[in-house]
């Protein structure tokens, strides 16, 4: 019994006829009622289907619950790579034509209150189980594109990061010596090179009698700690109200006794919030920042805050003030995650701020760069 586009439009008009969220019981009463008495096993099995396609992402569930999947990315009906942690692979799945994806992407879209059509062709939403999806509708794409980010179920410990040879044991070490030390950094890099992943193990270090204060634009930091407050902001809806933005939510969370406040990843003007935080009297704080190298911080805060309102020198001196280490990662040729750098943030004669190479991780071995003294007088606290 397949789940065949006219079976799922009738099943979807007698539940929306109830009223009624679409439970596994539901969706089997409403198969039955329109396919007859049939096996329980047929019908078990036509049920999931079904609802995979009623209120779940249809064949790509099977991708996004798979262990160790990181990213699922559909490129029109032909295409769905998805990454199991070693680059992307072209997957076996396919979608019937362009409308079945386009559907999908509308669907999803208006189940989290969003807006998706030829009017608002692109939209950035997180599914109720966490998974973040991006979507890009024609005109601005030939044929539409989704990109779905999956959580990490459970937050690493950093010996598994050492383990799986991201880190050699002396940089996890230094990374502990930080958290100890209560000192703010960012972790940064490109796009996929985990950066949400190590500042959720990292957090996941912090001492049990901290509260941890997270603001996030998406929630998709999950440490493994047992005192976290999570403010998560809100795009308009539909109808183009509701929308609560990061800067009002750092003002909430400086109300709510933070011991660290945690801004997740910053793409734009929020940048301006992510220093604001760091600069509230609050030690350890941490965000992650989009970068290509930990030299080129400045100059990316730089260019965010200024489209946020921040000159120059109020952006140089907010970061001279509020920030103390920057944390690089990077991807190999393989796909995998690596611990590249930690750099010290340093300010010049000149009042801007640089970042110094401290220690750089090269051949699985921690080598010392010019501003390793300044790494060590800044963890001095945690020996």
């Amino acid at each position: 019994m397949s789940a065949e586009p006219e079976l799922i439009a009738r099943v979807r008009g007698r539940l929306a006829g109830d009223h009624t969220l679409p439970t596994r019981a539901r969706v089997a009463a409403a198969l039955r009622d329109e396919v007859g008495v049939r096996g329980s096993g047929q019908v078990l099995a036509a049920t999931e289907t079904l609802r995979s396609e009623l209120v779940g992402a249809g064949q790509l569930e099977p991708l996004l619950h798979e262990p160790g999947v990181t990213d699922v990315l559909v490129n029109g009906a032909s295409e769905v790579w998805v990454d199991r942690g070693h680059g992307l692979e072209l997957s076996d799945v396919r979608f019937d034509d362009e409308r079945d994806v386009r559907r999908l992407a509308v669907r999803l879209a208006a189940a989290a209150g969003r807006r998706l059509d030829d009017a608002v062709p692109c939209a950035d939403i997180r599914l109720a189980d966490g998974v973040r999806l991006h979507a890009v509708l024609p005109p601005v794409s030939p044929s539409a594109c989704l990109s779905f980010r999956v959580p990490r179920r459970k937050a690493f410990r950093l010996d598994e990061w050492v383990a799986s040879g991201s880190m050699p044991q002396a940089a996890a070490d230094l990374l502990l010596q930080l958290l100890v030390a209560r000192r703010s950094f960012v972790v940064t890099g490109g796009t996929g090179t985990g950066k949400t992943t190590l500042l959720a193990t990292l957090l996941g270090h912090v001492d049990g009698r901290e509260r941890i204060v997270l603001v996030e634009d998406s929630a998709e930091l999950r440490p493994e700690h047992p005192h976290v407050v999570r403010l998560e902001a809100r795009a308009a809806n539909s109808e183009g109200v509701g929308a609560i933005e990061l800067r009002a939510l750092v003002r909430e969370a400086l109300r709510m006794r933070p011991d660290r406040l945690v801004v997740g990843e910053v793409r734009g003007a929020e940048c301006v919030d992510l220093l604001a935080a760091l600069n509230v009297g609050h030690d350890g704080g941490a965000g992650t920042l989009h970068a290509n190298s930990a030299a080129d911080v400045p100059a990316r805060i730089e260019a965010l805050c200024t489209a946020g309102g921040l000159s120059r020198t109020a952006t140089h001196s907010q970061l001279a003030a509020g920030l103390r280490l920057v944390v690089h990662l990077v991807r190999d040729v393989a796909g995998g995650r690596k611990l590249d750098s930690i750099g010290v943030v340093r300010r010049r004669s000149d009042g801007l701020v640089e970042v110094v190479p401290a220690v750089r991780v090269f051949a699985g071995t921690v080598v010392d760069e010019p501003g390793r003294r300044e790494l060590d007088e800044l963890l001095e606290p945690a020996r």
